[in-house]
């Protein structure tokens, strides 16, 4: 091994404190910026690569066939930016049966609407579907299903009643279309054939853009489309971004905070890093001299101490790469599969583009101090060794010296004044410490926030089921004989019970109902709501909440599916008849992927669904006993055929998996942060070891050594603190809405707004807490020097 060589091994086993800090540095930047780079890739790659393959359609688009002709719309093929368009295809919301036993469903089971769609073959310049089993239906009475819409395997069968002569069609095929343009197919005359008369006549139209890349261009392009027909004839429509945000929305949540504590990782590295090889200058000023003397150059002093730096940098690398490929697979893990491929992962490049930029940075931030080290000349760099300057301090401790504190006290706040440079640097790295901390627990109560409210009524503390339980939205079983179906319970008796019940405080109903919804592919749950629902309401993003019949309430991922804003009117559809609702508010929640339309029961009423309450949700007064109140409710619902239950929370894997990863980046970033500052304190005892020799001779008691270091990092503490909570608090008000927006949802302004007063009181002393932490050691160890050893040191 070369002399060089065996300076660097000797430099990095022999400083061993340092080389923690740096690996530990570099770890989890590496980890938080593969994580948010590989998640940023990995997550859309599924998406991107099914939709090349298939040729998916940038937009799937509904017209309303009686203003007009069938050639007419097939001519919007030729609009502006159009490059591909197939269609018109007939479309059609009809309702299964089915009429065979398929898996856990026995036969005689009505299922929800489907959007069926007639269509002459799987291929096609636009939308080609791929088989996950079965074949395509050639001819009449044969019907492909969409692959995890409708739970049949091909040869079982389903009915539609209310179709003409009740046909029984006969599943040949489980296909995928990247962009969900249907929930069944069959062939076109299939498709007229199962047209109720008086039904509506509705055509799909499918395209590919020259530009469709962005939602403002998606927008152009589809006025280009509506433009080429009479007005109000494109009744919806929907965007391939819309369907890509959501199938890959899980793991873009994470993006943008795992961005945000890479880019804090990294500069904390940088910072880190920076402080440790140059404190590691200043404390070998006479090793380097040494070195020099025995005929080391310039730039090999300068390659030394930044390998000195890169050799645990690589470590950290390494194992953040581990790390960070290890913790995306349970995120990753159901994207790739979701579209027929394999569970997706970080791409190679990314770990060796993250991991360069990484190193390159530590060899950045090592060589400005590196090359300090290579301008020292050998004589100077011998007689200076480590003592500074004696001029510096003086005045600060003048100063202190006269406030009213114990000796051991003002020595310490003067301290930071003998090093500035040293002193601000250290205080960077605390006021990091103390923005993570600030941003960590912003995060962490914004991610709670969202956990309580993003299911739909989860307020009350009651929930009472009619007829002792509830199926499926949408799904009913048809009695086909044997035993008579047990009666539903009276509304109006439980209703009774409940206002007689003793710590009922209010309640309300709500029904459930499978529709289709004008510019929504497939069936949309409809949730409507009897009496008074408003305290328990989800959190309204814009607008107001149901007060009125013919009034709607959706997410903003709704909004952005049909192409429509609160103000707006959607089209429901359900056995045969229509009815229009108008948006007056966006909400926030996650059910049923936020696509669910909130209503009146009036609205069911009308469509001629059944809008008796399936469940009623209740809200007991305070300090009722749940328990008690649960055994006396069922006791009166008993007679009725109702049963009462704690409404318990649903808690979300995705949720508490941003949790964990908060939280442990926090923690990270946090023992950086107090590495730091141990390895400034431990450098600053070491260059001080002579005056604390002094200070012991002079009667300087243990305990107050530990003061006087202690005090010489609080004032530090307290005032990076104060610097960081501000910055941590506008960090996580710039992230969290990007959170929402990768989801295609807006976060309510109570979700965004966690901080008050008491609680960054409370992180403000977050600086002094680390600062603290990390001089503890570095404190006994000067607390422990013997006086003697001490005054022989330089």
């Amino acid at each position: 091994m070369s002399a060089l060589g065996r300076v660097v091994r000797a430099g990095v086993g022999r400083r061993r404190v340092r080389t923690a800090v740096i690996i530990l540095t570099t770890l989890m930047a590496v980890t938080a910026s593969v994580l948010a780079a590989g998640l940023l890739v990995a997550a859309q790659a599924p998406f991107d690569r099914a939709f090349a393959q298939q040729r998916g359609a940038h937009l799937t688009a509904q017209f309303d066939g009686t203003k007009a002709t069938a050639s007419k719309l097939a001519a919007t093929a030729h609009a502006s930016g159009v490059t591909a368009a197939v269609g018109p295809f007939r479309t059609l919301s009809v309702r299964p049966r089915t009429a065979s036993r398929s898996g856990m469903l026995p036969a005689g089971v009505d299922l929800p609407p489907l959007t069926v769609v007639g269509r002459a073959d799987a291929a096609g310049r636009v939308d080609g579907l791929t088989f996950v089993a079965g074949t395509w239906a050639t001819r009449p009475g044969q019907i492909v299903v969409a692959y995890d819409r409708v739970p049949v395997q091909p040869g079982e069968r389903l009915t539609f009643p209310a179709a003409p002569g009740s046909p029984t069609l006969t599943v040949v095929g489980v296909a995928r279309s990247v962009t969900g343009t249907a929930d069944a197919w069959v062939t076109p005359a299939q498709a007229e054939a199962l047209t109720a008369p008086g039904s509506p006549l509705t055509f799909e139209m499918l395209y590919r853009f020259r530009h469709a890349d962005t939602d403002a261009q998606m927008a152009a392009d589809r006025a280009a489309v509506t433009t080429a027909v009479p007005r109000g004839t494109m009744t919806g429509s929907h965007s391939y971004l819309a369907v890509k945000q959501q199938e890959t929305a899980n793991a873009m949540a994470f993006v943008p905070f795992l961005a945000a504590f890479g880019v804090l990782g990294l500069l904390l590295s940088v910072l880190v890093i920076g402080i440790v090889v140059s404190g590691a200058v200043g404390a070998a000023t006479r090793r380097i001299g040494i070195l020099k003397s025995l005929g080391f150059t310039s730039a090999q002093v300068v390659r030394a101490y930044v390998g000195q730096a890169l050799i645990p940098a690589a470590v950290g690398c390494a194992l953040g790469l581990a790390l960070g490929n290890l913790l995306a697979i349970p995120v990753l893990g159901e994207v790739g599969t979701a579209f027929g491929g394999p569970a997706a992962s970080i791409p190679v490049w990314i770990d060796a583009v993250v991991s360069t930029a990484a190193l390159v940075l530590v060899a950045g931030s090592a060589l400005v101090p590196a090359s300090r080290a290579g301008r020292l000349r050998p004589v100077e760099a011998i007689s200076i060794g480590r003592i500074p300057d004696a001029g510096r301090g003086h005045l600060a401790r003048r100063l202190t010296g006269r406030l009213p504190l114990p000796r051991a006290v003002s020595l310490g706040l003067a301290n930071p004044f003998v090093r500035p440079t040293r002193s601000a640097t250290t205080a960077a790295a605390v006021a990091f410490g103390a923005a993570t901390v600030t941003f960590g627990v912003g995060l962490a109560l914004t991610l709670g926030a969202v956990q309580s409210g993003r299911m739909l009524d989860s307020a009350g503390s009651v929930v009472v089921e009619t007829g002792g339980g509830q199926a499926p939205p949408g799904a009913q079983v048809v009695h086909t004989g044997g035993e008579p179906d047990a009666p539903k319970a009276e509304l109006a008796e439980i209703a009774t019970a409940l206002r007689a019940q003793q710590g009922t405080r209010r309640f309300y109903g709500t029904a459930q109902a499978e529709v289709s919804a004008s510019g929504i592919t497939g069936s949309t749950t409809v949730v409507a709501y009897q009496g008074d629902a408003s305290w328990a309401a989800p959190q309204m993003v814009s607008g107001s909440w149901l007060d009125g019949p013919g009034q709607a309430v959706v997410t903003p991922r709704f909004l952005q599916a049909g192409g429509i804003r609160v103000g707006d009117t959607v089209t429901l559809t359900a056995r045969g008849r229509r009815t229009s609702v108008r948006i007056v508010g966006e909400a926030f929640f996650t059910q049923g992927e936020g696509m669910e339309l909130l209503t009146r029961t009036s609205t069911l009423a009308v469509l001629g669904l059944d809008a008796k309450p399936g469940r009623y949700n209740v809200e007991t007064r305070p300090g009722t006993a749940l328990a008690h109140y649960l055994t006396s409710l069922n006791a009166a619902l008993q007679p009725v055929g109702a049963v009462a239950r704690a409404n318990t929370a649903n808690t979300s894997d995705v949720i508490v998996t941003m949790d964990a990863l908060v939280g442990t980046l926090t923690l990270m970033l946090v023992a950086v942060a107090g590495l730091g500052v141990l390895n400034t304190v431990v450098l600053e005892t070491r260059d001080r070891v002579h005056e604390l020799g002094v200070f012991k001779a002079l009667g300087m008691a243990p305990r107050q050594t530990v003061t006087m270091v202690l005090t010489s990092v609080a004032g530090i503490g307290l005032v990076a603190g104060a610097a960081g909570v501000p910055a941590g608090v506008a960090l996580h008000r710039f992230v969290t809405p990007l959170m929402g927006n990768a989801v295609g949802m807006a976060l309510p302004t109570s979700d965004v707004a966690v901080y008050h007063t008491p609680q960054l009181a409370v992180l403000a002393l977050g600086g002094l807490v680390i600062a603290v932490t990390g001089a503890l050691l570095p404190a006994g160890w000067a607390a422990k020097q013997d006086t003697a050893t001490a005054l022989r040191s330089e």
